[in-house]
């Protein structure tokens, strides 16, 4: 077995040499470098076992903002990569933000040697244990099997992942809100010539206008207030694989220009630099959107529109694919048991017969979500109906049983299946913003 291959990130030659000199001692391969952008190309040209960055890179900064900046964006990139931080200006605040943005283990400068191997050695050690799991589990499986997609309404679906997976198309995938495109998205990329490098997803709908070009094209140190490092766009950790942009309707007018740009030539500039960029990226988006009713009121561009939709895939709501919905509950609970660490032999009839009846208006995000609810609940050994947390359609007008977060759930359910899963007209029935209702279908796993 080749040696565990190491990542060091730290702008003092002399804390570079000191780790080297530990570490190549005990049989570590290494690369070493300066900076976060380096730090990001070289997760991008390598596999590595671990990286152990700093959390300070500008000499007159000790906050720890860069590193915990750039430990987002190397998640980003690998989330499977084990990432210790070090610092000489450790503070517990910082050592506590830094495990929350997935940081494995902290290193106070100057370290000890002994912790410091013990910590290398256990990390090495679980990270390739997780990717010969991740490799074995990718053998076992196809993108077909993990979508469990056997009703006849997803045959299509199937067909033209197998049939333009292995493109560099762009694919724009079509569905109500919870009905599988992020898999969808996942199905093509490892169907694709691209598949080795990396899947970069990125929801349109959660990002305000004011940090839409940085998040995806990136900014230079003091481009703006804030900008107290240099940031890696999405489109450059992208560069070489796949980009999945979710909930592209609501991509910002004045944005739709600029990503137009990058679309059609693979060009771009970081905010507050005037340096062209270039990037090879296969882009695939998604929405729940009439993009054509969007473009006739004037709120998304037709070009960008006919760029984004080289092949149109469609996914079915959970309504139309039922005789799907045993095969997903039994998925669902299989990994939700083996998560929480319970023994379940599956759903009793009572339960199976209440999940075919359900509307399922949250589709297939729902089903997973009261899956992994009734897992909880459940104190036997097979999920019941009870269990399951389904009010029957006659019980849903006693509102002095339910919760406020009951309430408010069921009442977004309505308006989803009142508008066939039209997220934009359950809003303004509602009277809450699109972002706002986001929130809460999220929130509710509907």
């Amino acid at each position: 077995m080749n040696a565990p291959r190491i990542l060091i990130a730290d702008d003092s030659a002399d804390v570079v040499e000191a780790l080297r000199l530990a570490l190549k001692q005990e049989g570590y391969e290494i690369e070493a470098v300066s900076s976060p952008g380096a730090v990001i190309r070289a997760a991008g040209a390598h596999d590595f076992d671990l990286a152990i960055i700093d959390l300070n890179y500008t000499r007159d900064t000790t906050s720890g903002a860069e590193g915990l900046d750039l430990l987002e964006q190397l998640h980003a990139y690998d989330s499977a990569l084990p990432v210790v931080v070090m610092t000489a200006w450790a503070t517990v605040e910082i050592a506590v933000e830094a495990m929350r943005r997935g940081a494995r283990d902290f290193l106070q400068k100057p370290w000890d040697n002994a912790r410091l191997l013990a910590i290398v050695r256990n990390q090495t050690e679980l990270s390739r244990a997780l990717r010969r799991n991740e490799r074995l589990e990718k053998n076992l499986s196809t993108p077909e099997l993990e979508m469990v997609a056997a009703s006849p309404a997803m045959k299509p679906v199937l067909e033209l992942i197998r049939r333009i997976g292995p493109s560099d198309a762009n694919v724009l995938i079509r569905g109500e809100n919870g009905t599988g495109k992020g898999v969808v998205a996942r199905a093509l990329h490892a169907a694709s010539k691209r598949a080795a490098r990396p899947l970069v997803s990125v929801n349109a709908g959660g990002l305000s206008e004011g940090v839409f070009e940085s998040e995806l094209f990136g900014h230079a140190k003091g481009a703006f207030t804030d900008a107290k490092s240099e940031r890696i766009g999405r489109f450059e950790l992208a560069d070489g694989g796949t980009l999945f942009l979710d909930e592209i309707a609501n991509v910002p007018l004045a944005q739709q220009a600029k990503l137009l740009r990058v679309v059609e030539s693979g060009e771009f500039e970081r905010v507050g630099s005037s340096k062209t960029l270039r990037v090879d990226v296969r882009l695939i988006s998604a929405t729940n959107a009439a993009l054509e009713d969007d473009v006739e009121a004037g709120r998304f561009r037709r070009d960008l529109l006919f760029r984004l939709n080289t092949v149109e895939i469609r996914l079915p709501p959970l309504r139309d694919r039922r005789d799907d919905i045993p095969a997903l509950a039994a998925h669902f609970l299989r990994a939700t048991a083996r998560r929480y660490r319970k023994q379940i032999a599956g759903f009793d009839a009572p339960a199976l017969k209440a999940l075919l009846d359900h509307a399922w208006p949250g589709n297939v995000r729902e089903l997973e979500h009261v899956v992994e609810r009734a897992v909880l609940m459940t104190g036997g050994a097979q999920i019941a109906r009870s269990d399951l947390g389904l009010a029957p359609a006659a019980n849903e007008g006693r509102l002095d049983d339910l919760s406020l977060e009951e309430v408010e759930a069921l009442l977004i359910r309505k308006a989803l299946v009142r508008f066939d899963g039209n997220v934009s007209k359950a809003a303004d029935a509602l009277g809450l913003s699109r972002s706002a209702l986001y929130r809460r279908i999220q929130r509710y796993g509907l």
